[in-house]
């Protein structure tokens, strides 16, 4: 039979965590980011021959592009991915259309009004040349030979400016191709582009809701059980749970992207489910507060246990099929269960037993 851990000093416990926590705050700053946070281009293709993935990375590195090539052996053959980070051209580009887009909005009030106000027409002229300059940029990195000055009116130049945008991204995916062309054979191939702006604006909104899921949790359990302290430790937990799950992506080399995020939001609603049964069994039930500790321990381990199973098997399908998303969902999923048991029953037990024997 297991012993009671909360017998005798069980602030002790909260040591161990608080090495994790800390070992992953020292990792976090290498995490990877993938391609819908970091912005660049994913290549997947299905090969029929065989790639030497570091004469391509090579290659690649050679003509500008700096990519990640990875080579995969699964059950429904070989399949490589390519990911190539943001190009000078792609940063330049999406610059100059938030410019672009500034711009004509103010040269399109200044033309209506310059008709009326023959005082506004130097300013006028002086924005529209800017403007100009700034399509003619973006026609040159698309490799177009039009000019800004040919085009009739505002409306055709946003048309043609939009174009030439477009090209710029298919400019550099079908330059990867073609080099990629030459290392390798392949059936077929897919590709995803996420823009640098595009990628600031995951980023950004990927912030917000681990915000507001945060101190929503946190409202929630302070409405049900009227105490500050329960509240903040359903904070620390899920803090705990997120960092420690980061800090194993750093080490693994896990990149942030969209299916890991989704599975590091899945955990904050798990650290929630165990924070209220562990906050419950101390606060609510009766008898030896360290008694009920432990049986809502052996309770959460047990749930645990069976995520941790289940999320196995899908980690050890990701292996066999060579799935992205099923590979980074399964496995940041068990780096955060696992490090829920050391969050919820080492450091949030820890602060709502003490305050259940301070409170009496």
């Amino acid at each position: 039979m297991i012993p009671n851990i909360y017998k005798g000093d069980y602030r002790l416990l909260t040591i161990l965590p608080a090495i994790l926590i800390l070992i992953s705050l020292i990792l976090i700053p290498n995490l990877k980011f993938g391609v819908d946070f970091r912005g660049g281009t994913l290549i997947t293709l299905q090969l029929t021959g065989n790639l030497d993935a570091d004469a391509l990375k090579s290659d690649l590195l050679a003509q500008g592009f700096d990519a990640e090539v990875k080579v995969f052996e699964g059950s429904m053959g070989r399949t490589a991915e390519v990911e190539v980070s943001q190009t000078e051209d792609m940063l330049e580009a999406d610059s100059l259309k938030e410019e672009f887009n500034t711009l004509i909005d103010e040269v399109s009030i200044l033309q209506a009004q310059s008709y009326d106000e023959p005082s506004v027409e130097p300013e006028y002229q002086e924005k529209k040349d800017e403007l100009h300059h700034k399509a003619d940029r973006m026609f040159e990195l698309a490799g177009s030979n039009t000019k800004a000055e040919l085009q009739p009116n505002l409306n055709q130049l946003k048309k043609q400016f939009s174009d030439a945008y477009l090209q710029v991204y298919s400019r550099n995916t079908e330059r990867i191709i073609d080099i990629v062309s030459e290392h390798a054979e392949y059936s077929s191939y897919s590709t995803e582009t996420v823009s640098p702006a595009l990628s600031l604006h995951f980023i950004d909104q990927a912030g917000m809701v681990v915000f507001y899921s945060a101190i929503i949790s946190v409202i929630l359990v302070f409405f049900f059980f009227r105490a500050p302290v329960p509240s903040l430790a359903v904070l620390v937990g899920a803090f705990s749970d997120i960092v420690i799950a980061l800090g194993a992506m750093s080490l693994f080399g896990i990149p942030l992207s969209l299916p890991s995020f989704a599975a590091l939001l899945m955990l904050i609603g798990y650290s929630l489910d165990t924070d209220i049964l562990l906050t419950m069994r101390i606060l609510k039930r009766r008898g030896d507060p360290r008694e009920n500790a432990f049986d809502a321990m052996k309770t959460g381990m047990t749930m645990s246990l069976t995520a941790i199973i289940a999320f196995s098997a899908l980690f050890i399908l990701a292996a066999l099929t060579h799935i992205s998303t099923y590979y980074e969902i399964s496995s940041v999923a068990l780096a955060g269960l696992v490090g829920d048991l050391f969050a919820t029953w080492g450091i949030n037990a820890v602060m709502v037993l003490y305050y259940k024997e301070k409170k009496g």
